[in-house]
């Protein structure tokens, strides 16, 4: 990456593991498509919530020449996002996915259809 991994946390307190974690699935990320040029994450606490515990949501903002993808994980009826790890893991596995298939396109791996009128 081009510029520094930036993590910030929203609704809770900065957490070196967690970081530390972040970190490591970022870099894992060049693995799809090396030219990444820089790479926001946001981890944050919702609200508390009288029926279940309180839920995480993970933003990734990825810059790449010519696009910026992002990822968010926010689903407010998974009790599996009663666990940051598990937010940010999925968060990351969403975000492979997407520069893979956006590394596909930037090698013409994948056809592209001619949008022609037919009659």
């Amino acid at each position: 990456m081009q510029i520094p991994l930036q993590v910030t946390f929203r609704g809770l307190p900065q957490s070196d593991a967690m970081e530390a974690k972040i970190q490591e699935k970022a870099q894992k990320l060049e693995r799809y498509y090396d030219k990444i040029t820089s790479c926001r994450v946001v981890v944050e606490r919702a609200h508390h919530n009288h029926n279940k515990g309180d839920l995480y949501h993970v933003r990734i903002d990825l810059t790449v020449p010519g696009k910026e993808i992002a990822i968010s994980r926010e689903h407010h009826d998974n009790h599996a996002y009663e666990d940051a790890y598990v937010a940010i893991r999925d968060a990351f596995q969403a975000a492979s996915r997407r520069l893979e298939d956006y590394a596909r396109i930037q090698r013409g791996d994948v056809k592209k259809h001619n949008n022609s009128a037919l009659g």
